[in-house]
């Protein structure tokens, strides 16, 4: 009953102060430990090979662009407003990945396993999250509909509540940007992840036993318990962080593995993977760029954007341009965004190329420049981003452009008045290693296998 009467005075608060079946799970491997160890887990598209999460009902693609567009304000406002004083927004493991669409949601998710016996649940995974929650029994206020059954806290041997003087619930603030609260008919701490599109989860800060592997889990695992989840989070039963904080994911297993990982973000015709540990890095031909550190958010990745070109020919931008604007790279953001300094010549550059062979079609939604003709059937000329230190993404067509109906094909890129962020679309494929001990970030070509 506490919670209920907290959650309903907290909802209000809001207002006022601005607004289990196994056989999947065998997907995850232990990697080699003589390179600190880690786990390897699968990720898969929602539309891809063997997924069953399939939106319901299907999810347009403007709507796919509308929740990216809220996605990148969210970032803006993280990045322009002083984290105390904006409440509103908030060894090696290696894990398949699937593109979200398949639980309603434009990101990745992968299955873990919660609790004693463990329980496993698709969760989209985000490097712009710090805190990890999943909805859990008794829902007090509301939970979203999602495709596994709903954690049950009391059914773990393992699970217990933090309470409101530990010394994780001390560091909500910096992993959420929200104050901690107190149920203080339980002593128990509240915890509240605000997205900036007005999706968010409160609920009881608790512990609990991951499982990321067969043989592979972590005791006290910290992360939200969720009683109030509403927003654009799909399907999924939560939400698993791999920023840089220690409340992460990633932070909570960089004791045992190595403070790294590393994904290959598949398309809908294939399968990716997250890779946890210092081990993820090995066996593949990446080149670095260094990880930089923005001031105000240090927890998510930063890093330089130095050059970008079209069919081998440079474009031309003024002295200082990519330095002045912060680039992040964003497992959640879909649609690359750059600053219209860059983005216009870019884009006057490509078109100039491609209007020799294709009509133009009418833009579509943040996407202004479309062609008439199908992406498989089209030359498209290569575009390549440079990062500082020589790393490169050499974009494929089905980097470069978007398919969104029948004989229409998008440029994916849109402009942006703030940051510039490197999509997920722009990863597809690529390799993308994050070596948060030495602070890199590595690209390889080569696909998901």
């Amino acid at each position: 009953m506490g919670l209920v009467w907290f959650l309903g005075w907290f909802y209000f608060y809001l207002l006022a102060t601005a607004s289990s079946l196994a056989e999947k799970e065998n997907e995850e491997t232990v990697l080699n430990q003589s390179g600190g160890g880690g786990v390897r887990m699968t990720i898969h598209h929602v539309h891809g090979p063997g997924s069953s999460l399939a939106p319901q009902p299907p999810v347009s693609f403007s709507d796919v662009l509308a929740w990216d567009e809220a996605r990148v304000r969210a970032l803006n406002s993280r990045l322009t407003k002083k984290p105390k004083n904006d409440t509103r927004y908030t060894k090696s493991v290696s894990v398949p990945l699937k593109p979200g669409a398949s639980i309603g949601t434009a990101n990745y998710y992968i299955r873990v396993g919660l609790g004693t016996p463990p329980r496993y649940y698709s969760m989209i995974i985000d490097t712009g999250s710090s805190l990890s929650w999943m909805q859990c029994k008794p829902c007090a206020i509301y939970c979203h509909v999602q495709a596994d059954p709903i954690f049950d806290p009391s059914a773990s041997k393992s699970y217990k509540p933090l309470s409101c003087a530990s010394s994780q619930c001390s560091s909500l603030e910096e992993a959420t940007l929200n104050n901690p609260l107190c149920d203080t008919s339980s002593n128990v701490c509240v915890y509240t992840a605000s997205y900036g599109d007005s999706s968010y989860s409160i609920g009881y800060l608790s512990q609990d036993l991951l499982t990321v592997a067969p043989s592979q889990n972590l005791p006290g695992f910290v992360y939200g318990c969720g009683q109030d989840s509403e927003g654009l989070f799909g399907r999924s039963a939560g939400i698993l962080g791999l920023a840089r904080n220690k409340l992460s994911m990633l932070g909570q297993l960089s004791a045992k593995f190595g403070y790294a990982f590393s994904y290959c973000l598949p398309t809908s015709r294939g399968g990716g993977f997250l890779s946890i540990g210092k081990a993820s890095l090995a066996g593949s031909a990446y080149k670095f760029t260094p990880m930089l550190t923005g001031p105000r958010n240090p927890s998510l990745y930063f890093l330089r954007l130095t050059a970008i070109t079209v069919g081998g020919k440079a474009v031309e931008v003024a002295a200082g341009d990519y330095y002045r604007v912060p680039t992040i790279i964003d497992s959640g953001t879909v649609i690359t965004r750059l600053p219209m300094s860059i983005y216009t010549p870019f884009q006057k550059a490509f078109v100039k190329i491609m209007s020799t062979k294709y009509a133009r079609a009418p833009g579509f939604s943040i996407l202004d420049t479309c062609f008439k003709g199908n992406l498989k059937d089209m030359v498209v000329p290569e575009v390549q981003l440079v990062f500082q230190g020589g790393a490169n993404l050499n974009l494929r067509p089905l980097n470069t452009l978007l398919q969104i109906d029948e004989g229409v094909t998008c440029f994916a890129f849109a402009r942006d008045n703030g940051i510039a962020i490197i999509g997920n679309h722009q990863q597809q494929t690529f390799k993308v290693a994050y070596d948060v001990s030495t602070a890199r970030i590595g690209f390889a070509s080569g696909g998901c296998n």
